[in-house]
């Protein structure tokens, strides 16, 4: 249960992002779901280690340097997939690297939380 929660929530915010931005591109459900598996899995093993290496750029821009670091994951997962998962460009993963923790915030709040008790 501990990797299906982050998994489904990535792909919910990954359509809704594509599905409001036409910078934002994925091919499907099938893209969407393998887009995913990527997400969580870079966001585990590496996200923590790239939070460490630059933390002190992180405490200096009081944590909005994190959206910098959750655009660049989004960038990778793009060049990971290919042309199933694109994004036009930096400006684009860093827009919906805020929107997608917006998301994440509120699906974790009004979904999860009560439904874990």
């Amino acid at each position: 249960m501990g990797c299906l929660v982050p998994f489904i929530v990535n792909a919910i915010t990954l359509m809704v992002v594509a599905g409001f931005f036409p910078g934002f591109h994925l091919d499907g459900i099938g893209a969407t779901i393998i887009a995913s598996v990527i997400l969580t899995g870079i966001n585990f093993f590496l996200r923590p280690l790239l939070i460490i290496l630059t933390l002190p750029i992180t405490v200096f821009t009081f944590g909005f340097f994190l959206f910098v670091i959750n655009a660049l994951l989004l960038m990778l997962t793009s060049a990971l997939m290919g042309d199933a998962f694109v994004i036009s460009g930096f400006g684009m993963a860093l827009l919906a690297a805020i929107i997608i923790a917006i998301l994440n915030v509120l699906i974790e709040h009004f979904i999860i939380k009560p439904f874990a008790r």
